[in-house]
């Protein structure tokens, strides 16, 4: 059984554990207002240089630009976009969860090659013998459009000389500070956005300069680049938001484990004099006794 000075300095530690706690509370909360800010910038040009690419499209870029056309897959490449740190709470677990799931559905003869962004996933599939093409840990430390230039820079000349045929993205997107959603989307080949498709009798009659080909072009790479700073930063903001929501539960929690072993701690101090009462007490009538 616990004694007090027991109860006591786990009291004190629970106390010390709440303000570190609390203080990473209050950290990732000043770090997501400028994430939550950033994604809310980047998403509209994202959304619309890719309803804009599929207004250039042709049929023909379709048929032979590399960046559209499909072929045999055989080696795939997995971009995994993890967090650098844990303690924030199911934020890396559903996102590895997610990827196992899906190396293991791939078809049998098809090679899977793991792009770990970020600490956590690096760790996790290194310890258990996945293929890692790639590692960019530490990187959220420091969130810069360079990196995104670099890691997507990487991906398009793998495709283009055949090392991957195929590359998605797996990533949390930020919905609400409670709320993260596991995403898996293709990054190459390209794919075509109906929606541009949809609104093509509603454009008015561009006139291109030097010309359609030539801005398409021009574009894809662009393209590319803003998908990959926008997954870096939805998932960078979905790190922070579930951050502040673990250390808030945690606060809380220990807050509550506080009250309790208060309560404990008075219970059985309270058990401790009454038994130094009732020594006394015997011991006087024992004394009368004699």
């Amino acid at each position: 059984m616990a004694t007090l000075s027991d109860i006591k300095t786990r009291i004190k530690g629970v106390q010390n554990t709440q303000q570190i706690t609390k203080a990473m509370k209050m950290v990732a909360a000043a770090k997501l207002r400028r994430a939550q800010e950033a994604v809310t910038n980047s998403r509209p040009y994202a959304r619309q240089i890719s309803i804009l690419l599929s207004h250039l499209v042709s049929d023909e870029s379709k048929a032979v630009n590399p960046f559209f056309l499909g072929r045999e897959v055989k080696n795939i490449a997995v971009v995994v976009v993890t967090a650098d740190k844990g303690l924030c709470g199911a934020f890396n677990t559903n996102l590895i969860k997610e990827v196992t799931q899906y190396v293991a559905a791939v078809e049998l003869g098809v090679n899977t090659h793991l792009i770990s962004v970020g600490r956590k996933g690096y760790d996790f599939f290194r310890k258990r013998d996945y293929n890692i093409a790639g590692n960019y840990s530490g990187i959220f430390q420091s969130l810069k459009y360079e990196q995104a230039l670099g890691i997507t820079q990487e991906l398009i000349d793998k495709f283009l000389d055949g090392t991957f045929d195929k590359v998605v993205l797996v990533y949390n997107e930020f919905k609400s500070i409670i709320q993260q959603r596991v995403v898996t989307e293709q990054f190459l080949p390209i794919p075509i956005s109906d929606e541009g498709e949809k609104d093509t009798t509603k454009l008015p009659d561009f006139i291109f300069e030097p010309d359609q080909k030539a801005i398409f072009e021009y574009l894809l790479p662009k393209h590319l680049k803003a998908q990959m700073w926008r997954s870096l930063l939805e998932s960078n903001a979905s790190e922070q938001g579930a951050r502040m929501t673990a250390m808030d539960n945690a606060t809380t929690n220990a807050k509550e484990l506080i009250r309790s072993l208060n309560l404990t701690y008075n219970k059985e101090r309270q058990a401790a004099i009454t038994k130094e009462i009732l020594e006394i007490v015997s011991g006087a009538n024992a004394l009368r006794g004699n």
